[in-house]
């Protein structure tokens, strides 16, 4: 006997026996850990300036609402990608003979870090920290301050001078690589043409930068962060 209609109608719509087999993967789950891989993703590529929730979605596969149930606003990104970066500096135990060398390696750390993701030393800037990792990294920072003889009230203030610095420092450095890779950007020059163009100001108006020329544009790699932070860190005395 042939089916009738409403079996022939179920035939039609029915799943084939390996429907299971063929059907999609659930999604991997949003967490906080997948946004701030996908976050440090963005900016690592496209710079922190490309840094959006939406963006971030994009990268997942998803939705912005979807980023909702774990941040508020980008602030939470920020906090997020600067907690994950923070996670990777070690801190020494203190040593009040080695202090300065310490806090050194310390920032040199947080420097590095920064400078491996363009620009995202913005989002520490202003920031009020919650993320753990960011508190631990200060606790650290102070508590080599601390053994070093430095006073609490000079500590805290010399700690938020130097990690200021070194998020400015990191900034500009990248601006300055992002912009090298732009052709139009005949701004950024070399120190040989950085010299020519001071020594050829008036004499009358700009006798000190005439003179000292190569001493305002020197400095390779790092030797400015270092002479910088060497200077902050070895006056700290004073005012503790």
């Amino acid at each position: 006997m042939a089916p009738d209609p409403k079996q022939r109608r179920a035939a039609r719509h029915a799943q084939p026996e390996d429907a299971d087999a063929t059907a999609a993967k659930p999604r991997t789950p949003i967490t906080t850990e997948r946004i701030t891989d996908a976050a440090l993703q963005v900016v690592a590529t496209e710079g922190y300036d490309a840094l959006t929730i939406r963006r971030v979605a994009n990268v997942l596969g998803t939705g912005p609402s979807s980023l909702y149930a774990h941040i508020v606003t980008k602030t939470d990104i920020d906090d997020l990608i600067i907690g994950r970066l923070c996670s990777q500096i070690v801190l020494p135990e203190p040593d009040p003979a080695r202090w300065q060398e310490q806090l050194r390696d310390v920032y040199a750390q947080m420097r590095d870090l920064y400078l491996k993701y363009p620009g995202v030393s913005k989002a520490a800037l202003a920031m009020v920290p919650t993320n753990l990792e960011i508190l631990r990294v200060g606790e650290g920072i102070l508590a080599i301050l601390l053994a070093g003889g430095i006073g609490p009230q000079t500590a805290a203030w010399a700690m938020d001078g130097m990690t200021l610095y070194v998020a400015g420092y990191a900034l500009e450095v990248s601006l300055v690589q992002q912009r090298q890779k732009d052709q139009d950007a005949t701004w950024v020059l070399s120190q040989d043409e950085m010299v020519s163009r001071l020594t050829s100001l008036p004499e009358a108006t700009f006798p000190q930068t005439r003179r000292y020329a190569t001493e305002l544009t020197s400095g390779h790699g790092h030797q400015r962060f270092d002479f910088t932070l060497s200077l902050l860190i070895e006056n700290l005395t004073q005012g503790g």
